[in-house]
């Protein structure tokens, strides 16, 4: 009993220790100056209510033409319960439906004693945090101690990527590099939470490791050799002004992004191939390392092809539009083939699904060795 107490000690201080490196990294990381890329001295976007709407834009046909001109009150910042005129816009960037009473968010632009005030859009705040709190009791009424687990691991890895990997990225380290480090970190503590400490646990994060570091390596070959990098994205304009007055290497961030978007199908290869092969040799002792490696490839195989469609669909779906503008305008197959939006999602497609396809048998070798071994040394 007195030995147990002492274990448990031992990892409540090992906890706290490595709690408080966690904090003072991230306090180190985010000691940072950032560089002004825009003037918003005056400027500022606060929470407001429609109160009045004086002029409307609403035609007869239905459609809104030009400007709507309203009063708002406005609930947050410097003029918090003053009521000023403000422009709503008709646009489908900015502005929003207005009718007295809908919350929004507007744009204060302050001068000496003018304020102008637009309409920047509807107030989502409310919506977000709403679907968020019914994200995270769902998963925990249904999963438990493991859907708390896996909400304290996601938002673990979001602090990760948002105050560790941004402000490294920004410094001008490299992104690939950073992202392959913060892949690991994740993984580890995912994976740990959830599995506790074990060989099942190792192998799981050795595969996904070796999946991501794959997946990224593919993608720097294919665009190698395809002639892809970089700076060939849709936005490099709004790229480059950042590079020329940041340390940001922005060629990188494209290769980065497909890391981070192969990790959760490959953590989720990686963990099942472990768990199965964990159960088997639980279920029968008496299988060796092969019969549990051919095992795993059975199962694997099966996972093949769910997750190499969801690789790829999540790519076909966060380009949608640009895909259906371009079966619109009925491109040619040469030109079509051969543009760099077509390219680049091939490339992250088929990157993250090969690191998807080669984690099923690593995972499988590396879990029946260790599992295996385990039993030769008891």
């Amino acid at each position: 009993m007195e030995v147990k107490k002492h274990i448990n000690s031992k990892k409540i201080i090992i906890l706290m220790a490595l709690m408080i490196g966690f904090v003072f990294l991230l306090i180190k990381c985010n000691h940072i100056e950032k560089v002004s890329l825009i003037s918003t001295e005056g400027q500022s976007y606060e929470k407001a209510v429609v109160t009045k709407i004086t002029k409307d834009n609403l035609a007869e046909d239905g459609n809104r033409y030009g400007n709507q001109e309203l009063e708002v009150e406005i609930k947050s910042g410097s003029l918090k319960g003053e009521n000023l005129e403000a422009i709503n816009p008709n646009g489908t960037l900015f502005g929003a439906e207005c009718e007295v009473g809908t919350s929004v968010i507007v744009i204060v632009s302050s001068s000496e004693d003018t304020n102008v005030v637009t309409v920047y859009s509807k107030d989502r705040t409310n919506a977000i945090y709403m679907f968020i709190l019914i994200f995270t009791a769902i998963v925990c009424i249904i999963g438990g101690k493991k859907g708390i687990k896996a909400i304290l691991s996601l938002a673990f890895t979001f602090v990760c990527i948002v105050y560790i990997m941004f402000p490294l990225v920004y410094k001008g380290n490299s992104p690939v590099l950073i992202t392959i480090l913060i892949c690991v970190v994740t993984t580890i503590v995912t994976i740990g939470m959830l599995g506790g400490v074990s060989k099942k646990t190792v192998s799981a994060i050795i595969g996904t490791t070796f999946g991501v570091v794959i997946s990224g390596i593919s993608a720097l070959a294919f665009g190698e050799f395809a002639g892809i990098t970089g700076y060939n994205v849709s936005d490099i304009e709004t790229l480059n002004y950042v590079a020329q007055n940041t340390s940001i290497k922005i060629g990188q961030l494209l290769f980065s992004g497909i890391i981070i978007a192969s990790l959760g199908a490959v953590m989720d290869v990686g963990m099942s191939i472990s768990s199965t092969i964990c159960e088997i040799k639980e279920t029968n002792p008496g299988m060796q390392a092969k019969q549990l490696f051919i095992s795993g490839i059975h199962v694997g195989r099966d996972m093949m092809g769910t997750m190499t469609n969801t690789l790829i669909l999540a790519f076909v779906g966060s380009s949608l539009s640009s895909l259906m503008t371009n079966y619109a305008y009925d491109l040619s197959y040469n030109q079509l083939i051969n543009s760099y939006s077509i390219g680049i999602e091939i490339m992250q497609g088929l990157s993250g699904s090969l690191g998807v396809v080669l984690t099923v048998p690593f995972t499988a070798a590396i879990s029946s060795l260790l599992i295996t071994g385990k039993r030769k040394e008891k």
